[in-house]
């Protein structure tokens, strides 16, 4: 494959940055926003675990998602269901939200921990032809003051 194909190139010049993320949701704090940033980026909300507190009830603990990639009506919908002496912790592989993301506590009064990462995704490509345009404009002043130098 050569190195104009459009997917390759999308993945060799997309730069991205993953900063942990985390949030608790209990009876105080039964729900928790990922808001999407006003930079022109590409963002993602990867959830990686969910997992019971060390003082959470022998109780269901019901946990959803209300966000972008949801359908129709945008009622939340269940994406775990936890219980301390069944299954107190999974461990998730490829859930990605688009921000602005909403995790709520259905169900349980926690405390649930999620965390995962907020990944950015960087076009390289639209940086580096910005750069570009810089270096033609500090270039042109250069050729007018090398005019300006030689009395043209």
């Amino acid at each position: 494959m050569s190195s104009s194909s459009p997917a390759l190139r999308s993945q060799s010049e997309d730069r991205t940055a993953a900063v942990l993320w985390g949030c608790e949701l209990s009876v105080n704090s039964q729900s928790c926003v990922v808001k999407e940033d006003d930079d022109f980026l590409e963002h993602l909300v990867l959830l990686k675990t969910i997992s019971l507190g060390a003082d959470a009830r022998d109780e269901l603990h019901v946990v959803a998602v209300e966000s972008k990639n949801t359908y129709g009506d945008h009622k939340p919908v269940p994406i775990a269901s936890l219980r301390v002496s069944v299954l107190p912790m999974i461990s998730l592989k490829g859930l990605e939200f688009v921000p602005p993301v909403t995790f709520m506590l259905q169900c349980g009064t926690g405390p649930v921990y999620l965390s995962g990462q907020h990944v950015t995704l960087e076009d390289v490509s639209r940086c580096k032809a910005h750069e570009e345009e810089l270096l033609d404009m500090d270039g042109s002043d250069e050729d007018d003051a090398r005019a300006v130098q030689n009395g043209e």
